[in-house]
Parts: structure tokens; sequence; C-alpha cells
């Protein structure tokens, strides 16, 4: 938006994410007006922080607006690692996809992604505000809510859907047909109207199942583990404590 300046709010969250205390509510005079101008904040985050992006993570949330914003090498993590709960602020997890592309993404065209191989992979979305905000705005700001992605073995690109199922480790659960295409074409779209993005990159999925809270039900324990299943393609899961 003309006339908008992301740094100052930039500021604000970058040193969240650098100290790791909880973010208060944006001043009204510099939150984002508009998700363009969100966008801006969440790369002028990065920039203070001189971190480069790898790639793009769309966040689908149940009842919500989809989120878009930049992936961070240093929130990628193998898959069967344990993760302290203290660490993270109002997680919740899904299941995701990470897709590496195998060509650049044209910021001028429309085709569907090449992408060389996909991992299948939990979302942990966090936030830096102490209270969550639900605008778009400043969600989008906040890295959309960037945590942590539990990432596992990649594999070619199978053809058609997949079964994408989330639950804790030893639990079955049917889960939800995935068609990939569909689901990357819309990060592609994302991708390019951030400016597109090199082959090498990541184009990350996530929200790909109803979300799981990692504690159990009314305790406030860590849940052991939990896996989510890609059908042939695999399976990622991490521990909690």
């Amino acid at each position: 938006m003309a006339g908008f300046d992301a740094s100052a709010a930039a500021r604000w969250i970058a040193e969240a994410v650098e100290t790791g205390n909880a973010l208060s509510a944006l001043p009204a005079e510099i939150a984002p007006p508009d998700i363009t101008a969100a966008a801006e904040v969440a790369a002028a985050v990065l920039d203070a922080l001189e971190i480069p992006p790898c790639g793009l993570r769309l966040l689908h949330r149940t009842g919500a607006a989809t989120l878009a914003g930049p992936m961070i090498e240093g929130r990628l993590i193998p898959s069967g690692a344990e993760v302290a709960l203290r660490s993270l602020r109002h997680p919740v997890v899904t299941g995701a996809l990470v897709g590496v592309l195998a060509e650049a993404l044209d910021p001028a065209s429309t085709t569907p992604p090449v992408l060389a191989r996909l991992h299948p992979a939990l979302d942990i979305s966090a936030t830096r505000f102490g209270d969550p905000p639900e605008d778009a705005r400043l969600l989008t700001a906040d890295l959309a809510r960037l945590g942590l992605v539990i990432v596992g073995r990649g594999k070619a690109v199978p053809a058609g859907t997949l079964r994408a199922a989330l639950a804790p480790k030893g639990t079955r659960r049917r889960g939800q047909e995935i068609d990939l295409a569909s689901a990357f074409l819309e990060a592609a779209t994302a991708a390019r109207a951030w400016g597109g993005l090199p082959a090498g990159a990541l184009l990350v999925v996530a929200g790909l199942t109803a979300p799981e809270a990692p504690t159990e039900p009314g305790t406030g324990t860590p849940t052991v583990t939990l896996r989510a299943s890609f059908g042939v393609l695999g399976a990622a899961e991490v521990r909690f404590s």
C-alpha cells in the first residue's frame, strides 16, 4: 500500500523472534492495513533478522482465511525429533507436504509447479503474539504463524491424490483425500504473487488435516508422539516434551 512503512511493525516482530518474548498487540498506527502490506512486514522481518527465505508456506485453517508466508530453513526439523512445548506459543499441529521445485516459478506463468520430490510433514504453527489475533493481516505479518515443520524422507511425486491423516502414534484415522495438483498450484500461485521462486526452493502446504492439539485434552500434558501419514508417500512424526 502506498505510504505504508513496514519497518516499524517488522522491528516489533523481529525482536519477538530474537528474544522469544511474547509480542503485545501492534499499535494501530503501525499495523498493516491490508494483506499486501502484511506480506511486506513479513519480508521486512526476515530482512531485519538477516534470514533469507528458502521458499513459501501456505497454511490452510478450518473456517478461516488461508495464510501465506516465507519458509525459513532453520524451522525445518527432521522426522522423529523431540520438540519442547515451552519453545512454542499457542501451537497447532496439522499434516503438511513439502515440495522441492525442480524448475523456477516464473511470476508471469500460471502453469502448475514442477516438483523434484515430495516430503511428508507435520506443520506446527505458532505465534509471536501473547494473545493470538484472529485478523489475517496480523497473522500474515507474524510470518503466517510459522513455527516448525517436521519433515520426513522425500520421494518421487505420486500422481493423483494422497490420503492425509494425523493422529497420536499407534492410533488409526481414515483422514482425507488431498488433490496434489490443486494443492501445489494454489501454493505456486501464492509464491508467484510474492515474486516467484528459484529451482530448489520449497513449497510447503500445511493444514491438510484437521488440527491436533499437542497436549492431552484438559491436562496440559504433552501428547507423546503425533504422526502424519500420506499413504504411499510415507509419514512424518514428532515427539513433544
